[in-house]
Protein backbone atom coordinates (compact mmCIF):
# COMPACT_ATOMS: atom_id res chain seq x y z
CA UNK A 1 0.00 0.00 0.00
CA UNK A 2 3.00 2.19 0.10
CA UNK A 3 3.34 1.94 -3.72
CA UNK A 4 3.54 5.56 -4.96
CA UNK A 5 2.20 4.61 -8.37
CA UNK A 6 -1.07 3.32 -6.99
CA UNK A 7 -4.00 5.69 -6.44
CA UNK A 8 -6.18 3.32 -4.52
CA UNK A 9 -8.09 2.12 -7.57
CA UNK A 10 -5.53 -0.42 -8.59
CA UNK A 11 -4.49 1.71 -11.57
CA UNK A 12 -1.15 3.46 -11.80
CA UNK A 13 -0.98 7.25 -11.55
CA UNK A 14 -0.67 8.95 -14.96
CA UNK A 15 2.71 10.50 -15.60
CA UNK A 16 3.36 13.93 -17.01
CA UNK A 17 4.24 12.30 -20.34
CA UNK A 18 0.91 10.46 -20.29
CA UNK A 19 -0.94 13.71 -19.59
CA UNK A 20 1.00 15.53 -22.33
CA UNK A 21 0.22 12.78 -24.84
CA UNK A 22 -3.46 12.81 -23.86
CA UNK A 23 -3.54 16.60 -24.16
CA UNK A 24 -1.97 16.41 -27.63
CA UNK A 25 -4.51 13.80 -28.72
CA UNK A 26 -7.34 15.95 -27.34
CA UNK A 27 -6.03 19.05 -29.14
CA UNK A 28 -5.67 17.10 -32.40
CA UNK A 29 -9.22 15.77 -32.01
CA UNK A 30 -10.54 19.30 -31.36
CA UNK A 31 -8.71 20.64 -34.43
CA UNK A 32 -10.13 17.81 -36.53
CA UNK A 33 -13.60 18.59 -35.18
CA UNK A 34 -13.21 22.30 -35.96
CA UNK A 35 -12.07 21.43 -39.49
CA UNK A 36 -15.03 19.10 -39.96
CA UNK A 37 -17.43 21.78 -38.72
CA UNK A 38 -15.92 24.34 -41.11
CA UNK A 39 -16.16 21.91 -44.03
CA UNK A 40 -19.79 21.28 -43.12
CA UNK A 41 -20.50 25.01 -42.99
CA UNK A 42 -18.91 25.44 -46.43
CA UNK A 43 -20.94 22.53 -47.77
CA UNK A 44 -24.11 24.07 -46.34
CA UNK A 45 -23.22 27.44 -47.91
CA UNK A 46 -22.54 25.74 -51.23
CA UNK A 47 -25.82 23.85 -50.95
CA UNK A 48 -27.69 27.08 -50.21
CA UNK A 49 -26.00 28.81 -53.15
CA UNK A 50 -26.93 25.91 -55.39
CA UNK A 51 -30.54 26.00 -54.18
CA UNK A 52 -30.64 29.75 -54.87
CA UNK A 53 -29.23 29.23 -58.37
CA UNK A 54 -31.70 26.44 -59.08
CA UNK A 55 -34.55 28.68 -57.93
CA UNK A 56 -33.28 31.50 -60.18
CA UNK A 57 -33.00 29.09 -63.11
CA UNK A 58 -36.55 27.91 -62.47
CA UNK A 59 -37.79 31.50 -62.47
CA UNK A 60 -35.85 32.20 -65.69
CA UNK A 61 -37.30 29.06 -67.26
CA UNK A 62 -40.83 30.12 -66.35
CA UNK A 63 -40.25 33.62 -67.71
CA UNK A 64 -38.76 32.25 -70.94
CA UNK A 65 -41.63 29.78 -71.32
CA UNK A 66 -44.12 32.65 -70.95
CA UNK A 67 -42.21 34.72 -73.51
CA UNK A 68 -42.11 31.77 -75.89
CA UNK A 69 -45.84 31.22 -75.52
CA UNK A 70 -46.43 34.91 -76.25
CA UNK A 71 -44.15 34.75 -79.27
CA UNK A 72 -45.95 31.69 -80.60
CA UNK A 73 -49.34 33.43 -80.27
CA UNK A 74 -47.97 36.51 -82.03
CA UNK A 75 -46.42 34.35 -84.77
CA UNK A 76 -49.72 32.56 -85.36
CA UNK A 77 -51.56 35.87 -85.55
CA UNK A 78 -49.02 37.17 -88.08
CA UNK A 79 -49.30 33.99 -90.16
CA UNK A 80 -53.10 34.30 -90.17
CA UNK A 81 -52.90 37.98 -91.13
CA UNK A 82 -50.38 37.12 -93.85
CA UNK A 83 -52.74 34.47 -95.30
CA UNK A 84 -55.66 36.92 -95.21
CA UNK A 85 -53.60 39.59 -96.98
CA UNK A 86 -52.39 37.06 -99.58
CA UNK A 87 -56.00 36.01 -100.24
CA UNK A 88 -57.10 39.63 -100.58
CA UNK A 89 -54.18 40.38 -102.91
CA UNK A 90 -55.04 37.33 -105.02
CA UNK A 91 -58.67 38.49 -105.18
CA UNK A 92 -57.60 42.04 -106.09
CA UNK A 93 -55.21 40.74 -108.75
CA UNK A 94 -57.99 38.55 -110.13
CA UNK A 95 -60.35 41.53 -110.22
CA UNK A 96 -57.75 43.73 -111.95
CA UNK A 97 -57.06 41.00 -114.53
CA UNK A 98 -60.79 40.65 -115.16
CA UNK A 99 -61.13 44.39 -115.67
CA UNK A 100 -58.07 44.46 -117.95
CA UNK A 101 -59.30 41.46 -119.93
CA UNK A 102 -62.75 43.03 -120.26
CA UNK A 103 -61.16 46.31 -121.42
CA UNK A 104 -59.00 44.52 -124.02
CA UNK A 105 -61.90 42.60 -125.47
CA UNK A 106 -64.02 45.77 -125.90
Amino acid sequence: MSDPSANGSGMPEPTTADLDAATRRLMAALEALESAVERRREADRDENELATRIQALGADRSRLADELDGSLVKSRRLERANREIAERLDAAIGTIRSVLDAGESS
